[in-house]
């Protein structure tokens, strides 16, 4: 089945290596360009720098990467008028919470940056909720948040996808 962007806010969630980033990547390259591509991962070590390089490299030619690991509400204010790709909110999530941020204001901020925005947005995040409950209260607050983020952002969007296997299914 062929999806397509539209105007907006679509929302892909998935689990690890389920073919998010590039369903997400296809909606937003099948809109005329240019394309903003903002990352929100940051090298912690060398392991990460590899898997970075390697999503650049898979990436198709003909994206601007703007680098946003923490003020992701200030990067769609400055570019969401064109065709944009957030991936992925899970790891902005992560660092937010590492930088002991405000997360209900940090979340705030992004829901008013993508009501601000003309072009169509799509936002990557890993859906992490279906899993066991984790060991430990750090993991928990980050598993509650990112449901809480996710359901949060469903509302505004006006697609939302779960892919599975590289395969999507659309939620809404």
């Amino acid at each position: 089945m062929e999806y397509e962007a539209i105007p907006g806010v679509t929302l892909v969630l998935g689990g690890a290596r389920s073919g998010k980033s590039r369903f997400a990547e296809g909606l937003v390259t099948r809109l005329p360009g240019p394309w903003i591509y903002i990352a929100t991962a940051q090298a912690w070590d060398d392991e990460m720098r590899d898997r970075i390089r390697q999503h650049r490299a898979d990436r198709a030619p003909g994206w601007t990467t703007v680098e946003a690991p923490l003020d992701l509400a200030d990067a769609l204010s400055r570019h969401g008028h064109g065709p944009l790709l957030v991936d992925c909110l899970t790891l902005w999530l992560t660092n937010v919470m590492l930088a002991d941020r405000d997360v209900p204001a940090a979340f705030a901020a992004l829901e008013d940056a993508l009501a601000a925005c003309t072009g169509p947005i799509v936002l990557v995040g890993n859906e992490v909720g279906l899993g066991i409950v984790p060991d430990n209260a750090l993991a928990r607050a980050f598993r509650d948040h990112a449901g809480r983020l996710h359901q949060r952002l469903a509302v505004l969007a006006s697609q939302v996808f779960l892919t599975v296997a590289g395969l999507p299914l659309k939620v809404k």
